[in-house]
């Protein structure tokens, strides 16, 4: 999914996304993109972590740009964001967000987004 037009919009918005440090990447598959995120001092909990609830946001700001993608010149809200969370990562370290839209309505979309670890230094 060709994600170009969303990432300008994007990089000129002092929103979550650029407060996480999140970075958007498009992929040659119609129905799908990308994003990764450093674990740093914006998004690590207490313990050194990434929090829960960026890791949440990750994934609903992920299908946000999908779905802007998905029908240009609308605006895409989130109504709904789920997750569970199995496997932990440090400070210092990458998770990467893989987006695929699993329904493209008139005025919904539904996204399956999974967060993989990457690196950890």
């Amino acid at each position: 999914m060709d994600i170009e037009i969303q990432k300008q919009l994007l990089e000129n918005e002092d929103g979550l996304s650029r407060t996480l440090g999140m970075e958007f990447i498009s992929t040659p598959e119609p129905d799908t993109l990308m994003a990764k995120m450093a674990v740093d001092d914006r998004n690590k909990q207490p313990f050194g972590f990434l929090s829960g609830g960026a890791s949440l946001a990750l994934a609903e700001n992920l299908a946000g740009v999908g779905s802007m993608a998905a029908c240009p010149g609308k605006m895409a809200l989130g109504i709904s964001v789920s997750g569970d969370h199995v496997k932990a990562m440090p400070y210092g370290g990458t998770v990467t967000a893989y987006g695929r839209l699993v329904h493209k309505g008139k005025t919904l979309h539904v996204w399956h987004i999974e967060i993989k670890t990457t690196r950890a230094n």
